[in-house]
């Protein structure tokens, strides 16, 4: 990456930075775009050019999670092990490292707490999910002429575990409770998807 891109990385890094806590703290419905350029210190245009809607501000790593599941299929040598069996393993392995990116982190309560109060951002996540499936299904394509119903199951548990998880930190379960206790559920949920043995 050349010294243009590392520091255009940089400036949507910090613009990101600063406008999670202004919504967790105030809600995502009562921070204005224009409030967050403020805090960053540039133009609400120059927010505007690293992220169209402000929703993209709010979800700044949605492409990298649209991406995720079928980037765990893409690279499966032939005669790999089923791609259910990728999708499982990544999330139970996830769960068990405490991953913050599914929700296992000090703050991802409020997270959660923000996203459930605005029906803008719960509409957003559910495009996201749909995304995720989308760009699974294609990556399912060439292994299984059955593509898009394999990516919904398997989207549809991914999802369903994560709301779970979801569920319980905001109940105020400890963390290390519901990655133990999710990561069993979810490799018996797997299970008729895949009969290879769970890592």
């Amino acid at each position: 990456m050349g010294l243009r891109e590392t520091k255009k990385q940089q400036t949507r890094t910090a613009i990101a930075d600063t406008a999670l806590p202004l919504f967790l703290a105030h809600g995502f419905d009562r921070v204005t775009v224009a409030e967050v350029a403020r805090h960053a210190g540039v133009s609400t245009n120059t927010v505007f050019n690293y992220f169209p809607t402000k929703e993209d501000l709010f979800f700044d790593r949605q492409d990298e999670v649209e991406r995720h599941l079928a980037a765990l299929v893409d690279p499966l040598p032939p005669g790999a092990c089923c791609p259910a069996a990728a999708v499982r393993d990544d999330l139970c392995a996830a769960l068990r490292r405490a991953d913050p990116a599914i929700g296992l982190a000090p703050g991802s309560a409020a997270f959660f707490r923000t996203v459930e109060a605005s029906p803008a951002l719960r509409a957003r996540e559910r495009e996201i999910g749909e995304r995720a499936e989308a760009a699974l299904a294609a990556a399912l394509a060439p292994r299984s002429p059955d593509a898009p119903l394999l990516a919904g199951a398997l989207t549809g548990l991914h999802r369903a575990t994560l709301r779970e998880l979801r569920r319980r930190v905001l109940a105020g379960d400890p963390p290390p409770t519901v990655a133990t206790d999710l990561a069993a559920a979810a490799t018996r949920a797997f299970a008729p998807l895949c009969t290879c043995p769970a890592r």
